[in-house]
């Protein structure tokens, strides 16, 4: 009988191959918020605004592949860059991998459902507006999002 860890319990985010780091990310979207930074304090602030790529139903990038060329701003997420990247919402699994955490049960990793994330309510399925149909993103800031 084997005993074998998932991969995300056994590697590293370096060890990991391109399939297994791009099945971490739970599709919750949060990463395509647009974020305020406050000069002085150096504060991240959320809005409920997402990149004009973002399908909102979905919570998957429309144009995946191309998305560093279409939108140069786009983060890219490499082992390296995750520890560098405050903003990270708590819940993200680059981020509590890399910090030596579990995955949450409702990542669709370990419930094994595609939509785990949704009907968790951690997605940003609910309430998230895309940039096409907003003018103000000061107007959008959300208070204690993470």
């Amino acid at each position: 009988m084997s005993t074998s860890l998932p991969f995300w319990k056994s590697k590293t985010l370096s060890e990991m191959t391109k399939l297994e780091w791009e099945s971490l990310c739970d599709g919750c979207a949060k990463c395509c918020l647009y974020k305020l930074e406050d000069e002085d304090t150096r504060k991240v602030f959320y809005t409920s605004v997402t990149c004009k790529l973002l399908d909102l139903k979905t919570c998957r990038c429309t144009q995946y592949t191309e998305r560093f060329n279409l939108v140069p701003d786009c983060i890219r997420f490499t082992p390296e860059s995750i520890p560098h990247l405050p903003w990270l919402p708590s819940t993200c699994a680059y981020r509590l991998i890399s910090e030596g955490q579990d995955l949450p049960s409702w990542h669709p990793l370990v419930s094994g459902c595609s939509v785990s994330v949704n009907k968790a309510g951690i997605s940003i399925q609910s309430f998230a507006q895309s940039e096409n149909d907003v003018d103000d993103l000061i107007e959008h800031v959300m208070e204690d999002f993470s």
